[in-house]
């Protein structure tokens, strides 16, 4: 049994792009490989981070953080636009390494606060987030498709 404590994080290359597109397809988001890689190239910006934890040479789970700054004041934020952890290897530690390694990311970009969205149909990933310090803030999420 691989848990978190036996593999390092990495940055995320493009030869990651199938095991990424495997983790967030079955996380009910379709996306291929050539999607990812596409992805990838976008984030290659300096401000945005996907790292990748792997188990047995393969490729687990990813974290996805992007950073920028605020308009209200003078400083940046942080947010998790993506975090899947393979059902297969999840309480394992993988999710909570990953979430310290997009907070270290964060820190080093002279963010204030880092902020994660957690949809209610996924009570798993609010207990992981809880269970990292995180809180229900006092801003409500909303959004329109346009």
């Amino acid at each position: 049994m691989t848990d978190a404590t036996e593999t390092p994080l990495r940055a995320a290359t493009p030869d990651d792009a199938p095991a990424i597109a495997a983790l967030l397809t079955a996380e009910g988001y379709p996306a291929g490989a050539s999607d990812i890689v596409e992805r990838l190239a976008a984030w290659d910006d300096g401000r945005s981070a996907v790292l990748v934890a792997t188990a047995k040479g393969e490729v687990v789970a990813f974290v996805a953080v992007h950073v920028m700054p605020r308009f209200e004041h003078a400083d940046r934020i942080a947010r998790v636009l993506a975090l899947v952890v393979d059902e297969g290897v999840r309480e394992r530690g993988f999710g909570h390494q990953l979430m310290e390694a997009a907070e270290r990311h964060a820190r080093e970009a002279g963010c204030a606060f880092i902020e994660v969205t957690a949809g209610w149909h996924r009570p798993d990933a609010l207990q992981l987030y809880e269970s990292v310090g995180y809180e229900q803030g006092v801003a409500i999420y909303l959004r329109r498709r346009i």
